[in-house]
């Protein structure tokens, strides 16, 4: 006889929405399962009923006396039903006549079997079979079909999810890759990806671009003092302080290797890099890090130099040609910075070798 569900199934009709809860870890019992299940005593009308009206239908279950029989699909019954006289032979005789007469291996899987492993299985079978529907065994004497073309359909999802993966940990991986492993800040590899970017964009226009080079004041004695974890926690800290004081439109800061840092100022000119310079100057100051090995402050202190490549200005970019000019200008205006004194910001000058920035001039520290 039927089952007591009549023709009811766990889905009957698949469903985009169904389909979209597959994930990497999906199983069979997690898509949209069939449940049509016809005793063997019934004729095989009762199961051409079925087809006719749920075309969507890929097989029905067979049972005897309430017990796992078998499977027959739409495919094998209509196969059999097109050849000569078998309207008459099979239609009004018991079902299981005809499973004897077309009889097949059935594949049946345990409801736990992932997607990917039961896909795999399926496609190694013959391939008159390959596409017959799977017996989906959730727990004893309790059976479900699926359709191969939704099972391919639930592997294609994970197969795109599980592309969404790996492209987000590639991402994931090359932001890591880009940023300096201590103060998170972008690495020096990042520095020159993104500075020869801005040369590129800026040259054949009229803004301007500007580079910070910063150092920690009196680092290596800082690190002898407290040691070398004090000297990391230091480190970032002071990172910490450059990009706070960026904000995201103004530009980059990366670490240019131990205790010296560059920021990259696009379309930002001489006189605003001054005064941002000056700002990360006060601001680390204001944070008061002890350093009694500093012979300029008892506090941590930066030396910062500046230069600005204006591409607007024919004069000065005589001088700066390449962008290694602008960063020989910068690293030049540091060294000056730290030779007249330290703890203060001194900027590349096409007027004079260089500007003095810092006011008042700072006063070295009795030793």
């Amino acid at each position: 006889m039927l089952s007591c569900n009549g023709f009811e199934l766990y889905n009957l009709f698949p469903s985009s929405t169904a389909i979209s809860y597959s994930n990497l870890s999906s199983t069979l019992q997690d898509q949209c399962l069939y449940d049509c299940q016809v005793d063997t005593s019934e004729i095989g009308e009762v199961v051409a009923n079925f087809f006719n009206s749920n075309p969507l239908l890929p097989g029905v279950i067979l049972t005897e006396n309430n017990n796992f029989l078998g499977m027959i699909s739409r495919q094998r019954f209509l196969e059999r039903l097109s050849r000569p006289y078998s309207i008459e032979l099979f239609l009004k005789r018991p079902l299981k006549v005809l499973y004897r007469w077309k009889k097949k291996d059935i594949l049946i899987l345990s409801g736990f079997t992932p997607i990917l492993e039961a896909t795999q299985t399926a496609l190694q079978r013959l391939p008159d079979s390959v596409y017959e529907p799977i017996v989906v065994e959730l727990s004893p004497q309790i059976y479900r079909l699926i359709d191969m073309y939704q099972l391919l359909l639930a592997q294609s999802k994970i197969h795109q999810l599980s592309n969404q993966v790996l492209h987000k940990l590639y991402e994931e991986l090359q932001i890591q890759a880009s940023l300096d492993g201590l103060t998170k800040v972008p690495n020096r590899r990042l520095f020159d990806q993104y500075f020869d970017q801005q040369w590129s964009e800026l040259k054949s226009t009229k803004f301007s671009l500007s580079l910070i080079f910063i150092d920690v004041d009196y680092f290596k004695g800082y690190n002898d003092t407290y040691g070398h974890q004090a000297g990391d926690d230091c480190l970032k800290q002071v990172a910490q302080v450059i990009a706070q004081t960026l904000t995201s439109e103004q530009g980059l800061v990366a670490r240019y290797g131990g205790e010296e840092f560059v920021v990259i100022l696009p379309k930002i000119d001489q006189e605003q890099a001054i005064k941002i310079a000056e700002k990360i100057r006060d601001n680390l100051k204001s944070l008061q890090i002890d350093h009694k090995s500093s012979l300029v402050s008892s506090y941590i202190t930066l030396s910062l130099g500046i230069a600005t490549a204006e591409f607007g200005n024919p004069e000065t970019m005589k001088t700066i040609k390449t962008p290694g000019d602008l960063i020989v200008l910068a690293d030049q205006a540091l060294y000056q910075a730290k030779n007249q004194g330290r703890d203060r910001v001194v900027c590349s000058s096409f007027k004079h070798p260089y500007l003095w920035v810092t006011n008042p001039p700072v006063l070295f520290k009795n030793s």
